[in-house]
């Protein structure tokens, strides 16, 4: 596996060593020694996945402590804009983002550590996509930043007018009437 840093400190990009043949392909996907050697040592206790069509945006969602998740994501059918927003306040890129296109090709995965809202848009006709958490999930701590607030400067490859959006995350607060928890 190689680790692949980004321009914001702590989410990193994870491209697996994949062997192909006349068969197909086969890769490990997930190695705890390796992980905890490369990227660091993460308890993963909680695997979800979804599936969602064209347009559907799902996000900025994070959880606050003690219930935080770091989270290690992957799309294993279709392609997504996978993106992190840094909700650490004191840190020096608060409020930037990282944006990484994953899919069933390029098979790439992103590490999202504790401090960063995250969230994704499906690229492809139909998209599954799978992530581990290193907390379990506690609605009373659920948090989120709108998806679509411009002020992020997050290109999402599509045209947001015809996004498809939860009730709830279309009622998450714009960045600047955000009071982060980190």
């Amino acid at each position: 596996m190689e680790v692949i840093k980004t321009e914001i400190e702590g989410p990193v990009v994870l491209k697996p060593r994949v062997f192909k043949d006349a068969r197909g392909y086969f890769y490990e996907s997930y190695n705890k020694e390796v992980f905890d050697r490369l990227v660091g040592p993460v308890d993963f206790v909680q695997d979800n996945q979804s599936m969602s069509t064209f347009g559907v945006m799902r996000g900025l969602h994070f959880q606050r402590p003690p219930h935080a998740q770091a989270k290690l994501v992957r799309c294993i059918k279709g392609k997504v804009l996978d993106v992190a927003v840094d909700i650490r306040k004191d840190s020096p890129t608060y409020g930037r983002h990282v944006a990484v296109e994953l899919s069933e090709e390029n098979m790439l995965q992103f590490f999202i550590p504790r401090g960063f809202a995250h969230g994704f848009v499906v690229l492809s006709d139909v998209a599954v996509f799978q992530y581990k958490c290193d907390n379990f999930y506690a609605p009373e701590a659920d948090g989120g930043i709108s998806i679509v607030d411009d002020s992020l400067g997050i290109d999402w490859k599509i045209e947001i007018e015809n996004a498809i959006l939860s009730d709830k995350d279309r009622n998450h607060p714009l960045f600047a009437d955000f009071q982060s928890p980190f």
